[in-house]
């Protein structure tokens, strides 16, 4: 069971307007976002003056590689609310992330910025193939987590029949999709594939649910963790890009006629791609780190925040608005292991060519004698036959011939039995630092 593409009277005139269109609007917005941020956020108007730039040096859009980054670090400097750009009482809704590196980052909204983001989302769910008058499925977490409630008022502003379960609960979740036959389910990838799981548990062919699409983000995922969530569910996977720090999911979304990268809705939000080691902006086409400004937030303008997530920026295709690549991983996520960097999507691609494998895995990062150790721990498929020492030993094996001979780094592995792995019910826990604080 498959989606269909919206039909252009059902688009936003700005979703196929022309490239100058964007960039006048862009332009524009941009100038806005620069003033109302230097004048009401004392970060801004300090780091822009220490820079020796002012909102009023803009005047095009190039002009904006003057202008400093903002990363992660300076929001926890300005926690809770010293990034806020209206007063408290102008605030609808914070969120926040889990702080487990240090203050959580803390978000804010204006009712405008609430209802701009339920059209930014109602956009994404449409343009990944999803219909007023739909069941949506909603197991994203709510709470301070932007997921939940992001796609929770996008599904209502779409016109969608919204079923609010949040994570966890597994079999409930099984249950609800079988009785409430939902249209569009949206949840991390990892989780759905727990999901479908606890449905083979039961007994139960995901391939024979109501489920059309499915709208997964939170985690970079690979092409063929794509692959196996559609011959599992016999649905379309499309990938759904947000953060907190920008707006919550809704940034930027597949689109279902052509499944070809993310379109980023640039009538909201201004992409940049920089070399992440210099700063530098580097042209469309060529990888690097993934750099936005909002256009126009009100409580919590954003400007030039590196997302550490690494992409690079194509020509519009579905839309007239340039698309991201799907995000291969991020320059902190990055393990450099005796010399050699490795992210957890490379290792996924392999895993998943190897039909005795799962997709539930971790990387354990060890030290030994001073020297960096990385164990890559697996589950085989609950539908593997002969499942025994010798099997085991043998998958083993052939994955760690695989990584060094794709990767060029040896590693020790371990396929283990189902349910090893602990699941997550949000995003995927990949990597495990098991070495002691220097």
């Amino acid at each position: 069971m498959r989606a269909t593409a919206p039909s252009k009277d059902e688009l936003d005139p700005i979703e196929i307007a022309s490239r100058d269109e964007i960039a006048a609007l862009q332009l524009e917005r941009l100038k806005w976002s620069l003033a109302h941020a230097y004048d009401n956020v004392s970060h801004y108007k300090k780091a822009f003056d220490t820079a020796g730039v002012h909102p009023d040096d803009l005047k095009q859009l190039s002009d904006l590689a003057k202008f400093p980054f903002t990363v992660k670090d300076d929001l926890r400097q300005s926690y809770p609310f010293g990034m806020f750009a209206v007063p408290e009482n102008k605030i609808a809704r914070v969120h926040a992330s889990s702080g487990t590196t240090g203050n959580p980052t803390v978000v804010a909204y204006t009712k405008n910025d609430i209802d701009m983001w339920a059209d930014l989302m109602a956009r994404s769910i449409r343009a990944g193939g999803g219909r007023p008058g739909d069941k949506v499925h909603v197991a994203y977490g709510y709470g301070l987590f932007t997921g939940g409630l992001g796609a929770h008022y996008g599904a209502e502003r779409l016109g969608c029949m919204v079923i609010p379960l949040s994570g966890g609960q597994t079999e409930k979740q099984v249950q609800l999709i079988q009785d409430f036959k939902p249209d569009v389910i949206m949840v991390t990838p990892s989780y759905l594939l727990a999901i479908g799981d606890e449905f083979e548990r039961q007994g139960i062919d995901p391939r024979s649910t109501s489920l059309r699409v499915g709208l997964h983000g939170a985690e970079p995922w690979t092409q063929a963790m794509r692959e196996e969530i559609e011959a599992r569910f016999d649905m379309d996977a499309i990938d759904l890009y947000g953060l907190s720090e920008i707006i919550g999911p809704g940034v930027s979304c597949e689109c279902i006629e052509s499944k070809d990268g993310l379109h980023i809705w640039e009538d909201h939000f201004y992409p940049e791609i920089i070399n992440p080691e210099t700063g530098e902006v580097v042209e469309d086409g060529e990888q690097g780190e993934l750099v936005f400004t909002s256009l126009s937030k009100e409580a919590f303008p954003i400007i030039r925040y590196r997302t550490r997530d690494l992409t690079r920026l194509l020509p519009g295709t579905a839309r007239s608005m340039r698309r991201m690549e799907k995000v291969t991983g991020r320059s902190d996520d990055m393990l450099i292991i005796r010399g050699i960097n490795i992210f957890p999507s490379q290792v996924e691609e392999i895993i998943l060519k190897d039909e005795r494998l799962s997709p539930h895995y971790v990387l354990e990062v060890s030290r030994e004698k001073r020297l960096d150790e990385l164990t890559i721990r697996v589950e085989h498929r609950p539908d593997a036959n002969g499942v025994d020492d010798a099997f085991l030993k043998s998958a083993a094996k052939d994955l760690s011939f695989q990584i060094k001979s794709l990767i060029g780094i040896s590693v020790e592995t371990n396929v283990v039995s189902v349910g090893e792995i602990e699941r997550s019910m949000g995003k995927a826990k990949r990597i495990i630092d098991k070495r002691a604080p220097s």
